[in-house]
């Protein structure tokens, strides 16, 4: 059977590479696809945008695709689940109406709040003087967020007065997130240790998959601007047994019945950020689609198949499943372009990506193109270089040596991915 792949980044060309292993799939499409998933053994890219959503149902009509799965939130958010639903094809991911949990932040604070679900305190404004007031009352530190779909990027940490007032302005004239930004959600600051719970959903029950830890901030040490992520590790030690019962039965139960109730029914990839507080966990956002790079080193460490799995969930068989993982962690380190997350260069020849890497490791592209035969880089984040190890410090080891031999001009990764779990390594 067919498989069609939806989105062209690196989460994308992740779930395209594990989709091709199952032994029922004969080819797996891309729209759009990127170098990495052109030059995959068994994947073939489709030239019709990720938002083409009539192209996109066409296409899969014709090929005759017994699965689709949306990587990217964009067109989740547009409706393209409810369009193949609309033609009797099999499309995972939420509709329009559940995506709205990440479309618009205000709709999911509002959610959560509503349905019980642990979250941070937070106003909604549309000017920049009740901005300005909200944040003071809350007090600095305090998060803003775009309330619409901002690519990753549309959350910034102020800490004074004077940076929260020029990132409001900035945010609701719409120089800085365009319409996303129109309105902003204002959100105390929460103190702890972010972690990524990422859940199979059937609107009903939820099936978890490993945990992670994505690292946002630009730089090293967790500084610098925020961006879509820079690099990402699983499992991720913080989620213990105990959390993870905290965040399956006071968020992800919570969240999948509040929908339901709502008449909103939830069904796809269920993404919970959350922070871990003395309190307990507390959700920073919701996504309703796998997160990237979290998605490169789970699915490098999932054992199962991954169409197989799709498939029981849409066939009301989630509770028959069991998934198995690789006890080895994994490490996934995202190579950008000089300048990201803010304006940078595209066209730069990549070298290195014609050696063999050793077993254990795997190159994801993201923002790249074919030229001819020559591999070029097209966004902001290019690469994730992941890699297996007995322990998170040697699989980050092995994924900074193998990023070390695969270059572009003004390439720049974090050295540091997965320094807090390396640093329980070390302290037991």
């Amino acid at each position: 059977m067919k498989v069609l792949i939806i989105g062209g980044g690196g989460r994308e060309h992740a779930l395209a590479w594990k989709a091709s292993q199952s032994p029922r799939v004969t080819e797996v499409l891309v729209a759009p696809g990127n170098a990495g998933t052109a030059l995959e053994p068994g994947l073939r890219n489709v030239p019709i945008s990720a938002n083409d959503l009539d192209g996109l149902t066409a296409l899969a009509r014709q090929e005759n695709v017994a699965l689709t799965v949306v990587g990217p939130e964009v067109p989740l958010a547009a409706g393209v689940v409810d369009r193949f639903q609309s033609q009797g094809l099999k499309c995972f991911g939420p509709t329009s109406k559940a995506a709205q949990l990440e479309s618009s932040k205000a709709f999911a604070k509002d959610f959560m709040i509503r349905h019980g679900i642990p979250t941070a305190a937070h106003r909604v404004v549309d000017s920049v003087d009740e901005g300005l007031r909200q944040a003071i009352n809350i007090g600095f530190p305090v998060v803003l967020k775009a309330d619409g779909l901002a690519a990753g990027k549309g959350v910034v940490i102020a800490e004074t007065e004077d940076m929260a007032r020029s990132t409001l302005e900035d945010m609701l004239s719409g120089n800085a997130f365009g319409s996303a930004g129109r309105r902003v959600v204002i959100e105390e600051f929460l103190v702890g240790e972010e972690a990524s719970f990422i859940v199979i959903a059937d609107g009903v029950s939820a099936l978890p998959l490993a945990s992670s830890q994505d690292h946002k901030r630009r730089d090293e040490g967790d500084r610098g601007p925020n961006t879509g992520g820079m690099g990402a590790y699983s499992p991720a030690p913080a989620v213990d047994s105990t959390v993870h019962e905290q965040i399956m039965e006071n968020i992800i139960a919570p969240a999948l019945a509040g929908m339901e109730s709502d008449g909103c029914r939830f069904t796809g990839f269920l993404y919970a950020g959350v922070m871990l507080t003395p309190a307990g966990p507390k959700v920073l956002e919701f996504n309703v689609r796998f997160g990237d790079p979290e998605t490169q080193p789970i699915l490098l460490r999932l054992k199962s198949d991954l169409v197989e799995t799709l498939l029981a969930v849409l066939d009301g068989r989630i509770v028959d499943l069991d998934l198995e993982w690789d006890p080895r962690p994994a490490v996934g380190i995202v190579m950008a372009a000089g300048g990201y997350p803010g304006s940078y260069a595209s066209g730069k020849p990549i070298t290195g990506l014609e050696l063999p890497a050793p077993e254990g490791t795997k190159v994801f592209h993201a923002g790249t193109r074919l030229n001819g035969e020559t591999v070029l880089t097209s966004g902001g984040r290019v690469l994730c270089v992941t890699a297996l190890g007995e322990s998170v410090a040697q699989a980050q080891a092995r994924a900074l040596e193998w990023t070390a031999r695969i270059g572009f001009e003004e390439a720049f990764y974090r050295g540091d991915i997965g320094y807090r779990a390396i640093n329980r390594e070390r302290t037991g």
